[in-house]
Formats: C-alpha cells, structure tokens, sequence
C-alpha cells in the first residue's frame, strides 16, 4: 500500500513523521500527506473523510496549515453516524474558531444535533457550541441551550449549563433568559451538574445587576443550606478527597456566597454563621483543607464588616505563615496585604510571625513580607520594627539590601519621633549599607542635621566614631566629610555633649586626617573628593594650626586629570595663600536648609514631570523630530515649582531659557528695578551671607548677547561685577580669588566679536566649546548656506572624559519660539571613553530674528553609563553674533 494514500492509517503516518531526522524530512512526509489528503478532498472519497481529518488534527497540531480541511468539518457533522460526527466536531474545535466565516454553515446542523434523540449527539453539539460558539450562534441557539438546562440527564443539564456560561459572555443581553434555569440547577443533588450551576450563577451575577438582586432574593438561604449540608456530611467515597468532601463545591460555593455578600449587608448576616463554621472546622493538614479556608478568608473579607470574623479570618492566615509550604506562605503574605486596609490593629497581632517572613530563605517570600511590614508601621511601634529590620540588614544578602535599606529609610524618615532617633538610625543604616542609599536619603540626612542645631556635636562625632569602623560606605563618608567641614571645632572641642554619649579625645590633626585619606583613597567617587576640598577649605581657616598641612593636600590635586578638581585646588590654594583676610567670610557655616522647601523638592532629583509626563517617552532615536509639547516643555524646565511662568513674548522666553528669571529682569531700555531676592551667584557659591544690593551680572550677560550696538568691554564689566562684592575693608578684589577670570572673560569677548568674511557664504565664525563637565564635552562649529543668511549649520561633536563607554547616547536641544531647529540623525549612538573617538550631528539652525535677537539653546543629553540612566543638561549662551 502507497504509505502516503487516503488509505494510510494514523498511525503509520504518525510513526513515519517520527522516524524523521531533520526538519526538512518532516516538511516531506507532511507535504506528501497532504497532497494526498487533497487528492481525497477533490475525489469526494467518503470511506476515509473521518481518517483524512484525523490526519489533519495531528498536522494541524504540529504547526502546518490545514485550512483546505475545514469543509470536511461540515461534511461529517452533517453525516448521520455517531463515529463521522464526533470526529467532525473535534475537528470543528480544533481548526475552526469564531471568526471564522465558514463557521456560519454549521449553525443549521449543530441546531438540528442539539434537538437529536441520541443524549451523545446532543452533548457533541454542546461540547462544540461552549468551544467555539460565537456571537451570532449564541443568539440563534440560545432557545435550544435554554431547553436542555432542564433535560432529564445530568451529563446533558451539565454541558448545557457549560454552553450557556459562553453564551452569557458572548451576548449578555441573553442573561435574563437563564437566571430562572440557572437558580433550578442551585438545587440539584447532583455534585458536577450543582458546581456548573453555581459557575452560571457567578457569571450572570457579573455581567448583570438584574440577576444580581435576583440571585440574592431568591438564592441566598438556598445556598448557605447547601454549603451546611457538604460541611456536614459524613463520608462519601466518591467524592471524597484527602478526608474532605468534594474541595471543589466548597469552593465553588464560597465564591458564589462571596458575590452576593458584596455590598449587602443581610446577604452578609444570612451567611455569617456558616462561614464560621468552615472556618473552624476544616483541617488544614491537607492542600485541599487550606484551598477551601484561604476560599473562606477571602469570602469573609470581601462580604459585610463582621469583626469577629474577621479576626478569627486574619488568625487563619497568621496560621498559614507558620506553614512549611512556600506558595502557603506566600498566598497568606498577598491576603493579609489587603486585610491591613480593613483592619490594621487584627494583623497586627501577626507581626512577629511577618518579622520573620522577611527574613526567609525565598526571595519572594522576603519582598512580600517586607512591603507588609512597610504598611504596619506606625507612630506606635516603629522604633521595635526599625531595631528588627536594621538587626537583619548585618546579616541580609547583599541582592535583598537595595530593597530592605530603601523601605528603612523610607520608614525612618516617614514616622521618625525626634530628630535624634532619626539621625542615630540613619547611620546605622548608612554604616551598615550605605553604598545602596540613594543620593536623596543622605541629602535629606544632611537637611535635618542642619535644623538641629542642638545635636551638631553629637552628630560629628558620631559620625567620625562611624567612618572609623565603616569608612567603605560613600554615602556614610560624604555626610561625615560635610559635617566634619561645618562642625570640624565641635568635634574638636568636644562642644554640645549629651548624657548618653561617652567623652571622645580627637584632635585638629584627626579631623584633617579624615578628609586627607578620603582625597588619597582611590576608591573615593570624584563627587566625595570635591566635597572633601570643600571641607578642607574650611577646615583651614577653622584651624589655623593646621593650615599649611591642609594647603599641602589641596596643592596635590592641581596636577589631577579630572578638571572640576584641579580648578578648585587651584581657586582655594590661592584663597588660602592669597586671601587670608578674607577667607573666614568665605568659608561660614552654610545657612540652615529649609526642610520644608526640601521636602517639595530634593537636590539631585529631576522634576516630576520628567518621569511622569503625559506626553509620548522620550527614548527615541537621535536626530527624530518630536510633535509633543509636553516633552519640549519638561526640557526647558517651565513646569518647574521654581521655575517662571512662560511668557509669549519674545524676550521673556529667552530669559527663562537662560534661566535668569528668578528675579525681574530690567528692559534693555536702560531702565532696571531692583531684584526682590537672592545673592549674587558668586557670593551664593562661596557661601557668603551678605546680599549684594543690586544684581546686574545676568542681566550684563544678556546684553552682551541682545543688544545690537557695540559690545562693552569685558574690562568694564568685570569692574562692574567687583563693585558689588561686598567684602571687608583692606580686602583683595574679589575677581582675584579666580585669577584667570578676567582674561578668560575678555578671550570670550574677543571669540564673540571675531569673525571674518569668506566670499559668498558669509561670515565664518570660530568654533565654540558649547558645554563641558566632568565627564562630557561638546564643541559647535557653524558654518552658512550662501544665499540663506539666517540658516545657520551647526555641528556638534562629542567627546567623552569618563573612562566609561557611553551607550544609547541622546542629544537633545530646544530654542526660543523664534528659531527653529531641525535635528539630524547623529552619528552613533555609542561614544568611546576617554576621548577615543567622538560623535557629529548636525544642527539646521533658522533665526527668523537674525539681527534683532541672538541665539539662544538649552541641551539636554542622556546616556547610559555601566547600564544606569545618566542625564546632563545645559545651556548656551555664548553664540557668536550674527547668527
């Protein structure tokens, strides 16, 4: 026999697809066979249609197309033998669905097997119509499914109340039809036919209010009698499972019981008793016994306030967290999440039990366990659940630290009593895990420090003790390096001691010590060695004695390749040897940080909208031009708490784009007013605490870009800045302390106004250095279109100063609304470390101002660094004239 004929049997076909070795002898065998199949099709061979479509089944089932097979479908549902039918119908399952349209042809037989004679036939049908049936099916049907819900066979009411679960979700129009049948099969003695009953009844309670109120009128008593009788009936083998009779009704019918309780209190009383009852007598030695209690808990959660059950309800779950089975644990750790929020002081009781939780071997389990005891904590008891979670965290794995020291300090800082609590608990926890503390904990550490000025003393000594033993720990070392700084004579002195602590003997030389091994160690990150030259600084003046040793340490770092700390070694070097009459001014304590303004707004942390914005994300590719507003907006920061509002004219926006709009800005007129606040930035910088009385450097700054007649002098404007340093009599100019200021300011001056003429493409303009950090720089080069004087090609190229890879490199800019800007796609997406290699985009630049208004630009660039997010911005206002 032709081993691919319509005459194969299954089996041979299926043993000849396994005997296969590759692929591509499979796509044979398969295709072979169906080109018989075909062959069978078109001959209309009657004799093996119900093989043939077994074929299909199995063909179908690993992956081949068998749509050529559907019609057979229909044709052996329309035979009249039991064996072509049910071959018909699972094939019907199997490569038909819903929407297909071939399944139209089959509602006239399948209508025509559910009123068959034959119970087997009938179930065929309904088996098929609760698998496949769709809208319109469910409409013309329905009547039929309806009828047989009161069928004399239960494995018919069965199936018929299986099919009408379907038709209900398919048209819920058709649920009013069968709440009357479906209240009937409430009372059936038969245990399959009851538990299909009681899922009709949930579906219908759930896609209409109707059968809701009915279901609760009609069947509330009906259904607690029928949980009573299974609670307490005496053995039956065939349903008993694990000492339990039939798990799945109870469940079926706590479900039930729960959905009528919802929302209605004489539901809830009619059922309270019985709820109990399971509660209390059901073992839980057996999966099947805790199935039906967690089924009970969640029934007794979700009906009514009864607080007894309740309680008696937490205490079930408090019993399953002492339970040796994970998914047991862990299922009770999820109910009592949401119990917290009914009744807080009943799990509360459980909280030695969850303590424990947290520190179990199953990192699941611990998560869980641990965002439950975020949500016990309160005024009452934080300070034992904070010794517990603080003791775990000495002997934590080090993936469970990250989350264990957030929930911490979340939980210190959110119910801390006093501020001597919360400074003692966060340094432990900075002592403990202080390289997982986000850069926000320390900064808010650092505020209250700050307002408690009773506790300075304490403070720096308990943080000197700290760095001793825990020096490892950054965010424990920049707090200790900050206080040491402000504090360092209190430490010294022993001032503000307190009855608890233990008397200290630290010397100027100890203190200098400190900060002289964080500048030295190599595993110090650059921002903890700027803050060191800070308190160095400080501590020069604040010890005299050691002063020469502290101007020894800052020299050593005017060699250092990282330039933010070779500029400040120089500028304080030269306050040091140069400026000593000065320098105590210089160097006062920083003035105590607002806690309230904090909390709106943390130092180091992006505004809210640039995480959370409305708009489309910001992760697109380089040079992709954006529609939204929204983003645009985020970038300029004008949805800023601190920021101005935006303005629609013209030279408003340039001032918030240059972010000068802190104060009024005085018109170009000449006419100024004077600013309502702040201090001049280089005396904010230098921290010092007399106010200038007028602040006119912005202002300087916008009209050497704005103004169109002849620029002034940098001369000029320097002596202007120096006019308004308030400094003590006898004092060196204050533009000294940076002794390259002035020709750096007069270079730039110089760069602005040099431009030569090349022939028809205008003037050409020397490139500019548009940004640089610690770890970034850009450099423009411009250059014009002949005949189009107001497009100008800028292209930026980027060089990295980190000795880090940057990958998903994005640059972004934005303008005032009288530019527009037009990104080009960049050139990579990946720039090289330590400037191996660079970047170029090009920028098309239209001024529709040229002339009248300069050019402004704020940049906004993001990269991914060792696989973190890391964001810079910018702004540039320093474009040579004319563009």
């Amino acid at each position: 026999m032709n081993p691919f004929s319509s005459g194969t049997r299954l089996r041979d076909m299926i043993r000849s697809i396994r005997a296969c070795k590759t692929a591509a002898e499979e796509r044979a065998v398969v295709r072979k066979e169906c080109a018989a199949i075909r062959s069978a099709v078109s001959e209309n061979d009657n004799d093996y249609r119900h093989r043939n479509l077994a074929k299909l089944m199995f063909i179908h089932m690993l992956g081949y197309p068998t749509h050529f097979g559907q019609m057979e479908c229909l044709k052996l549902i329309a035979s009249s033998g039991f064996p072509e039918k049910r071959i018909g119908y699972l094939g019907l399952m199997l490569l038909l669905d819903e929407r297909q349209e071939v399944l139209m042809l089959v509602t006239n037989s399948v209508k025509q097997d559910l009123n068959h004679s034959n119970q087997y036939i009938v179930g065929l049908a309904l088996c098929a119509l609760g698998n496949i049936c769709s809208a319109e099916m469910a409409r013309d049907l329905a009547p039929e499914v309806e009828r047989l819900l009161q069928s004399r066979d239960p494995n018919i009411r069965k199936k018929a109340a299986l099919c009408s679960i379907r038709i209900v979700k398919k048209v819920p129009d058709l649920a009013e039809n069968f709440m009357s049948p479906a209240a009937v099969l409430l009372k059936e003695k038969h245990h399959g036919v009851l538990i299909t009953g009681l899922q009709l009844c949930a579906d219908l309670c759930k896609v209409s209010e109707e059968a809701l109120d009915y279901f609760r009128k009609k069947c509330t008593e009906g259904l607690v009698k029928v949980l009573k009788d299974v609670v307490n009936s005496p053995y039956a083998p065939e349903y008993d499972i694990a000492g339990i009779t039939d798990p799945f009704l109870h469940i079926r019918l706590l479900r039930l019981l729960r959905i009528l309780g919802h929302g209605d209190a004489d539901a809830s009383d009619c059922m309270n008793d019985i709820l109990a009852q399971v509660a209390t007598k059901t073992e839980t030695n057996k999966n099947a016994g805790n199935a039906i209690l967690y089924e009970c808990v969640e029934t007794i959660m979700s009906i009514e306030d009864n607080s007894g059950l309740r309680v008696l309800a937490i205490n079930i779950l408090g019993r399953f967290l002492s339970n040796r089975d994970n998914n047991i644990r862990y299922v009770a750790l999820n109910m009592l999440m949401k119990a917290i929020q009914v009744d807080a002081q009943a799990v509360q009781r459980h909280r030695a039990t969850i303590l424990e939780c947290v520190k179990d071997l199953d990192a699941s389990i611990r998560k869980r366990a641990l965002e439950l005891i975020y949500l016990l904590v309160n005024e009452t008891n934080v300070k034992p659940l904070t010794k517990e979670l603080i003791d775990y965290l000495e002997v934590s794995d080090e993936e469970f630290k990250g989350d264990l020291t957030a929930k911490i300090c979340s939980i210190v800082e959110k119910f801390s009593p006093e501020k001597i609590w919360y400074i003692d608990q966060m340094l432990k926890v900075l002592s403990e895990a202080g390289k997982y503390v986000k850069n926000e904990v320390w900064h808010a550490l650092i505020v209250v420090i700050s307002n408690a000025s009773d506790l300075h003393g304490y403070t720096v000594r308990s943080l000197f003790k700290a760095f001793q033993t825990s020096g490892d720990q950054e965010s424990l070392v920049r707090v200790a390096v900050w206080c040491i700084g402000e504090y360092g004579e209190m430490l010294v002195n022993n001032i503000g001691m307190l009855d608890i602590e233990d008397p200290v003997t630290v010397t100027e030389s100890d203190a200098v010590d400190v900060l002289e091994i964080v500048m030295k160690r190599h595993t110090s990150e650059i921002d903890t060695r700027e803050m060191s030259l800070i308190a160095l600084l400080k501590l020069s003046s604040r010890f005299p004695a050691c002063s020469e040793r502290i101007r020894d340490i800052i020299v050593q770092n005017k060699g250092s390749l990282v330039l933010e700390l070779q500029q400040r070694s120089i500028e304080f070097n030269s306050i040091v040897a140069k400026h000593q009459n000065i320098r105590s001014a210089l160097v006062e304590r920083m003035p105590v940080l607002d806690e309230t303004t904090y909390s709106g707004k943390r130092p180091g942390t992006l505004p809210a909208t640039g995480s959370t914005s409305t708009g489309a994300s910001l992760n697109i590719p380089n040079g992709v031009a954006k529609s939204a507003a929204a983003p645009l907006v985020n970038l300029l920061d004008l949805d800023s708490d601190d920021a101005p509002p935006p303005s629609s004219s013209g030279g408003d926006f340039l001032n918030d784009l240059l972010g000068v709009g802190v104060s009024p800005i005085p018109s170009l007129s000449g006419t100024s007013k004077s600013p309502t606040s702040g201090t001049d930035v280089l005396l904010d910088l230098l921290s010092i605490g007399t106010p200038p009385a007028q602040n006119n450097f912005s202002n300087d700054l916008l009209s050497m870009g704005m103004d169109n007649g002849p620029s002034v002098s940098s001369l000029d404007r320097t002596q202007s800045l120096s006019s308004q340093v308030s400094s003590p009599p006898g004092a060196a100019p204050m533009m000294d302390l940076l002794d390259s200021l002035s020709p750096t300011v007069s270079m730039t001056a110089n760069s602005l106004a040099d431009m030569n003429l090349n022939g028809d493409n205008g003037p050409v303009h020397q490139p500019i250095v548009a940004f640089q950090s610690k770890s970034l720089k850009i450099m423009f080069s411009f250059s014009k279109e002949p005949g189009n004087p107001q497009t100008t090609l800028i292209t930026a190229t980027f060089t990295n100063l980190s000795s880090n890879d940057y990958s998903n490199f994005l640059f972004q800019a934005a303008v005032p609304k009288f530019v527009q800007l037009q990104l080009e796609t960049a050139s990579s997406n990946i720039l090289p470390a330590s400037g191996n290699g660079s970047i170029t985009q090009t920028l098309r630049v239209t001024n529709s101002q040229q002339g009248q208004k300069a050019l402004a630009m704020r940049l906004r660039v993001s990269y991914k660094v060792n696989g973190e997010e890391s964001l810079e911005l910018g702004q540039v206002n320093n474009f040579p004239r004319g563009l």
